[in-house]
Formats: C-alpha cells, sequence, structure tokens
C-alpha cells in the first residue's frame, strides 16, 4: 500500500467528509443530505485527524476536546477499500496523542464496529450513560 499520510487539520472540506463518511459505511448513521448540519459538525469540532492517500481523504477521526481532561471521538471512519491496514488504529493512536495523555478519550460505536474496537484493544466501559439525539 502506498504511503498514508497523517495530520491534524484545522478543517476538511464538507464534499470530501461525506464522501468518507458514505465509503466508510459510517454514513448510513449520519445526516450526509443535511449539508449545513455537516458543515457545521466539521466548524466546531476542534480535533480532526486526517489520513490521506496522494491527497484523497481515506480516513478522518473528528473529536471535541479540552486538551486537558476529556477527548470524545465522534466519528472514525475509513474508506472501506483501505480498512484492514491500521488506518483506523492509528487515527485513534493520533488522536489521543494530540488530545494530551491526561484527556481520557470516548468513543461510542456503531453496533457494527463493537468488534473492531475490541480487537484493537479500546477498553470498553460499563458505566456510561447516554441521552440519544432527538433527530
Amino acid at each position: 500500500m502506498d504511503e498514508i499520510l497523517y495530520a491534524r487539520e484545522a478543517s476538511i472540506g464538507v464534499d470530501e467528509f461525506i464522501e468518507v463518511l458514505r465509503q466508510s459505511g459510517l454514513g448510513e448513521r449520519r445526516p450526509l443530505a443535511d449539508t449545513d448540519r455537516m458543515e457545521r459538525m466539521i466548524a466546531n469540532a476542534n480535533l480532526i485527524v486526517t489520513a490521506r492517500k496522494a491527497g484523497k481523504l481515506v480516513g478522518v477521526s473528528r473529536a471535541l476536546t479540552d486538551f486537558a481532561y476529556c477527548c470524545y471521538l465522534s466519528d472514525l471512519a475509513v474508506d472501506r477499500g483501505y480498512q484492514g491496514h491500521g488506518i483506523g488504529k492509528r487515527l485513534i493512536a493520533e488522536t489521543r496523542r494530540l488530545a494530551g495523555p491526561e484527556s481520557m478519550c470516548l468513543l461510542l460505536s456503531a453496533p457494527d464496529s463493537i468488534g473492531f474496537y475490541k480487537t484493537i484493544g479500546m477498553p470498553q466501559p460499563d458505566n456510561a450513560f447516554l441521552y440519544k439525539r432527538e433527530r
């Protein structure tokens, strides 16, 4: 596999964000048709880590963090054509590194991705609570 470049980016284009979500399978659980909402999701994230191959976005981690205590990794998406090469694991590692060693990292998994997080050894808490979205 050609070199994958990982970087923290201040922002990414909404079209490429939507496309990588679609290609990863995560798009089924995101409001892809609501471009305004997708743009707000990017604009209000304060930690975006990308994986690019020849400039093409093939993976993304989108998180909200205070860089001192907590980090919510809201979206982790890797294009299906690039899955199985450690990209998701590396995006998580980069997100954790950039959030800082004092920050915990929380992620809510899509049901069909639970096995991936278990395979990479991500701890699974039993003390989480959740108010689901109203829409």
